[in-house]
């Protein structure tokens, strides 16, 4: 089996880091917040495994990629450049994407933006919902009553910074806790008052973080890895992505409702936040994702889907790309 080879590729913005490995169709791999190429770790030797030539990037604020400072750098057009010029620079023509979390936000935007490049795409995780609509940070600032929903608390330049980078490590651990299927809080304590997505007036998101113990997928390790890419870089540029949806509702609107017709897969936990509220977008995809090829939710699976169940998802991408690749 091939090692993991990482890189560094010119991007739009300076320089993009990847990480590839194994030869084949190129299958582009794009993390969501607060992660990085690491999410993929479990993929990528199965891909190569497979025949594939896997590539897992640094988003563009993350980890080794450049990370500009302003907040227009990082609207969703710059990021779909950023991925049609990492393909470019591995001497390709054209890519299957994979995205999760933001990364399927970004994927899905890749493929409607750049169909071109990127011929098919697959959603861990974040179904796809076409550009229109109200603008974001009205819809958000709408949810919750009194309270705050975290992507308009993550708004502020500065402000979430503050309530996470003087403990990334212990921040980031229960992050990723309270989305995980076996840490999350129970069924019987999601109530409105309880609820991570949720900050109380006065307080912070951490407040109601799961303490105590980590993810069964998540190891000290593991850990180690994604606190100390943050401790080094800081949040901004990730947090930057939640600060420029209403710039991306701008430079969108030409597309508003536009389906996306290359082949496509998505895959999601039923214990997710982003499928149970977005069950909207999901029951739309026969007009939103016409060319696709399946949905499958993964009975009591959380938010990280290819860390909690990587060789369900390595499956199902696997059994996708061989549809997707041979009938091209």
């Amino acid at each position: 089996m091939p090692q993991l080879t990482h890189r560094l590729v010119p991007g739009p913005a300076g320089r993009i880091h990847l990480v590839e490995q194994g030869t084949g169709p190129l299958v582009l791999l794009v993390h969501g917040f607060p992660e990085s190429w690491y999410s993929w770790r479990h993929q990528l030797p199965l891909l190569a495994a497979a025949g594939y030539r896997a590539v897992a990037v640094d988003v563009r604020g993350y980890g080794r990629s450049s990370k500009p400072e302003a907040v227009a750098a990082y609207r969703m057009t710059e990021l779909v450049a950023d991925n049609a010029a990492v393909v470019e620079a591995l001497g390709e023509r054209s890519a299957v994407v994979v995205g999760h979390d933001w990364g399927a936000t970004i994927a899905a935007h890749s493929a409607l933006l750049r169909p071109d490049v990127f011929h098919a795409v697959a959603l861990l995780s974040v179904p796809y919902t076409p550009p229109g609509g109200p603008r974001p940070s009205e819809v958000f600032a709408g949810i919750g009553g009194e309270e705050e929903f975290y992507v308009s608390y993550f708004q502020e330049p500065g402000r979430a910074e503050r309530e996470i980078e003087p403990d990334v490590r212990g921040w980031l651990a229960g992050f990723y806790a309270a989305l995980s299927a076996d840490t999350m809080p129970t069924a019987d304590a999601r109530l409105p008052a309880a609820d991570p997505h949720f900050v109380a007036p006065g307080g912070q998101l951490r407040d109601r973080f799961p303490a105590g113990r980590l993810p069964a997928w998540l190891t000290e390790d593991d850990l180690d890895v994604y606190a100390g890419e943050f401790e080094r870089t800081g949040l901004t540029g990730a947090l930057n992505r939640y600060r420029a949806m209403d710039l991306d509702w701008k430079d969108l609107a030409a597309h508003t409702g536009a389906p996306i017709d290359r082949p496509s897969l998505f895959l999601g936990g039923t214990l997710d936040a982003s499928t149970t509220w977005l069950s909207d977008a999901i029951d739309a995809f026969p007009t939103t994702l016409p060319g696709l090829h399946a949905a499958h939710l993964l009975d009591g699976c959380g938010h990280w889907i290819q860390q909690e169940r990587p060789e369900e998802v390595g499956r199902h991408l696997t059994d996708w790309l061989g549809a997707v690749v041979s009938g091209r």
